[in-house]
This record gives C-alpha cells, structure tokens and sequence, in this order.
C-alpha cells in the first residue's frame, strides 16, 4: 500500500507545470499584462511550490492527477494571491466604526481643498523651494509656516514628518547632555510603543523626574532646577486621564519659573487644538494659541489629529529657537515633502477664512448633531431593507462614537447606530463579509452585532455602503 501511494505521489509530482507553462497559460498572460512579468513569475513559483508541498504532505486534499487538472488549480492560486497582493496595499476603506480620529485607517481625512491641492498642485512640478517673484530658491514650507504663525500667535514655525519626530528634534537640538525636567504623571506612552522617557533617552537629555503620579506642584520643578538643569518639558497625556486627587501648575506659572532661571519651556501638546474645542466636549485639549500666550517657549502638536490635516509634526514658538531647530542636521532628515505641505497649507487655510467647521471633515462629524445621524441612519436603514426583505435583522439604536488618535479618551459624543444580525451568519462573519467588500467597510461588533455608526460615514459614500450591507444576504 505504501509503496502504491509513493508511486502515485510521483506521478502527481510530474504532472506540475512548469513556471513557463504557468506563464503561457491565460491567466499567466493576464498576469504579466497588469501587474508586471516579475510579479507573474514570483505567484507562479509560489503556486507550483504549494501544490507541491501539498501533493507530498500525508493530510493533502489535492488528489487531482493530471497536468491539466494541477494547471487548472495553480492558475486558481496565482489568482487568489494576485486579488490578495492588489487588495494588501493603501486603499479607500468606509469608516463606519464612528471613530473620528481613527489611527488605523489614516487618521483625519483630507478636506477636498487639502485632496485638491495634493492633486493639482503639489503632484506636478511645483513651488516647494522656489520663489515665484525673484526666481530663486525659497524656503520649503514658507506660506505654511506663516499661517501657523498667523492662527497661534507664535513667532515662527517648522514642520516634520509627525509630532514624534517634533519632540525628537526639540530635545536632540536643546536638551542633549542636560536636565530636562518632567512630571511622573506625564511619563506617559502615547501609542505604538512611543514613550516619552524613551525619546528622552535617545535625544541625549538626561530625565529628572518630579512629583507624583497624580499630584506635582510648582515647587517640585523648582527643587529639582540645579546647574545641569536645560528644560522643563510638558507633556498633555493624551490617551489617558488620571482624574481625582490631582494636581499640576498652570502652563503660565511653569513659564515664570523656566524664565527666571534661564530655562526653555516646552510643551509636547499631542492632539493640540487651533481653537477652543470646549463645546464639543474637548475642553482639555490644549489650545496652542493659549499656550504660546502662557509663555510657553516652544509647543509641537500633530497635523492629523484634531487639526484635520495630513501626517505632520508642527514646532511653534520662539523666533531664535526655531531658527536653531531649522539649522539642526536632523531637521533635513525629518522634514515634510511636498504632497504634505500643500495638504497642510490648504487645511490651515480653512482655518484662516474661519471655514474650518464647513470644510475640515473631522470638524464636521464632531459637531454632527445627533439628529442629523438619525436621519441618516434612518434613509440608510429603508433603503437596504428594500433590497434585502427580511434577510436581515437591522435596528436603530442609541450608542456613543469615539474621538480617537489619542484625543480626548473621556469624551464620547451620542449617536445613532444601526445594527446587523441575520439568523445564517454570525456577527463575526457579516463584519468580515463587509471588510473584504469592493470597498471595505470597516464597523464594530458590541452585544454580538455588528454595528454601523453614520457619523463618520461620508455622503458620498452612501451607496456604496447600502451595496456592501446588501451583499450580506447573498
């Protein structure tokens, strides 16, 4: 018997076509047409060498024999891992998880002014280091710039590629070799394994440590000011609160103490905020133009957070302090491109023309009111149902959407939800069905249903929503 398998195990095994004959076949060809003969030839290799893999393992399915029928199934693979090579790569996802901020689907979305000016402007050849008026070379970023000078109040500013790379270039440029002086409650880790004691550590500043977890007062920083003292840090926490028996001094009174001695005051403010943001329940995200205002030396805030714009880590501050960061080596390293820049400058515009709540997508669905949800949620929820009868349970429920990124962790505006079920398929399997749809849309399970939050749902995505919720009855 074991010698009759082994004998047919060989037969199979001579039977795999070859890479050539996988790539003369109709699928090869189409292969090569759209995605490049290298690609073709990497899936035809992986096909043959997983039929056989299979043919040769004691639990294989594959019992075919005959060239014709392995072709048949290898084709099939180089098939299936092209859709999944395709499908592996950035591409347009519905949010319908009613995370704002969401950090693994790219954070804020662009404004279409942003989308417009990435598109239009900053994809051909373009002005990021040209002055239009003498014909010289001007300073990367220079209207961007100005406008975050324009809307904080501050002296100056700089742009890197994120608000890590930010603090990076401040503490390398003014903490190395120094004290820099920190509160225990804010030795925080923001997210992705980024914590503040380890940027410390790697920019060449050496920690000190002041207070409590939860209560650091303005003496601590003073007792702990000596001749090796360089900085006092501030770090918003972000993506936790300690709330309670608490206590820390105001931005202003740091600001007092790190002049008197000779000090630089910098403040990593996270999310960071152009405006007061207090009546969508954000009013602990720092503002930067209060910041600046309370002395603070230098402030770094994210692009893509609650600003709205794309991937950037924006400095603030004095005008000699930054003009030392933009000297700094490392800065050349960590700068924006320019596809960001003209994102950034058409976000910030908005800011300027006051147009913030009516362009900024992450705005918009932050002042959504409730009402508005609902009425969505509601001409969704009829036009699915006159596609799919009784194929579906779908309800309307009260639930609370989520900042995100990092913002506010407390605050978790009322919604409306619609939500999923069906008797043949569990929640796990209809959040997966909607995933892998054309274009994926990405929800949550809670109470073993799946759950659809129109909040961060845009208009014109509409459709495409009720066509991937349709196909759950298929």
């Amino acid at each position: 018997m074991a010698e009759a398998e082994r004998s047919e195990t060989s037969v199979r095994l001579k039977d795999l076509p070859s890479i050539d004959e996988l790539l003369q076949t109709p699928t090869g060809k189409t292969i090569a047409a759209r995605a490049g003969r290298a690609l073709a030839i990497s899936l035809a290799r992986k096909a043959v060498e997983e039929l056989r893999n299979s043919i040769l393992s004691p639990e294989s399915q594959v019992k075919v024999s005959g060239q014709g029928s392995l072709t048949s199934l290898a084709e099939t693979r180089m098939s299936d891992d092209l859709r999944e090579e395709l499908r592996s790569g950035v591409r347009h996802v519905i949010n319908a998880t009613g995370v704002i901020i969401h950090t693994n689907l790219g954070r804020s979305p662009l404004s279409e002014n942003a989308k417009l000016a990435f598109l239009n402007e900053a994809s051909h050849y373009c002005t990021v280091e040209l002055d239009i008026e003498t014909g010289k070379r001007g300073k990367r970023g220079d209207r961007a710039e100005r406008l975050i000078c324009q809307l904080t109040g501050a002296e100056a500013a700089i742009i890197v590629n994120n608000c890590a790379a930010a603090a990076f270039l401040v503490l390398t440029a003014f903490g190395t070799g120094k004290e820099v002086i920190i509160s225990r409650g804010e030795l925080v880790e923001i997210g992705g394994d980024f914590r503040v004691p380890d940027v410390l550590s790697r920019s060449g500043a050496i920690l000190r440590e002041v207070g409590t977890t939860n209560r650091t007062k303005l003496r601590d920083y003073e007792n702990a000011i000596g001749s090796g003292s360089g900085m006092i840090l501030r770090v918003h926490p972000s993506n936790y609160r300690v709330i309670g028996f608490t206590e820390t001094p105001k931005l202003s009174e740091l600001a007092k103490l790190a002049k008197a001695h000779g000090l630089i005051l910098f403040e990593d403010a996270g999310s960071g905020a152009l405006f007061d943001l207090s009546e969508f329940g954000l009013g602990d995200e720092p503002v930067i133009s209060r910041s600046i205002a309370d002395g603070a030396d230098i402030v770094c805030f994210s692009g893509d957070k609650l600003l709205g714009g794309p991937q950037a880590g924006i400095i603030a501050g004095k005008k000699d302090l930054i003009a030392t960061l933009r000297r700094n080596p490392l800065y050349r390293a960590l700068r924006l491109d320019k596809l960001a820049y003209a994102a950034l400058e058409a976000t910030l515009d908005s800011y300027l023309r006051e147009k913030q709540h009516d362009e900024i997508p992450v705005l918009r669905m932050l002042s959504m009111d409730t009402e508005q949800i609902l009425n969505r949620s509601l001409s969704a929820v009829e036009k699915i149902r006159e596609i799919t009868g009784t194929g579906l349970e779908i309800d309307i429920v009260q639930g609370e959407s989520v900042i995100g990124g990092g913002s506010a962790p407390d605050v978790k505006p009322i919604t409306w939800c619609i939500t999923l079920s069906s008797a043949k398929k569990t929640a796990d399997e209809l959040e997966n069905i909607l995933r892998n749809f054309d274009t994926p849309v990405v929800t949550r399970i809670v109470d073993g249903k799946v759950v659809i939050d129109m909040r961060t749902v845009f208009e014109d995505e509409e459709v495409k929503l009720i066509a991937a919720v349709s196909s759950l009855v298929k």
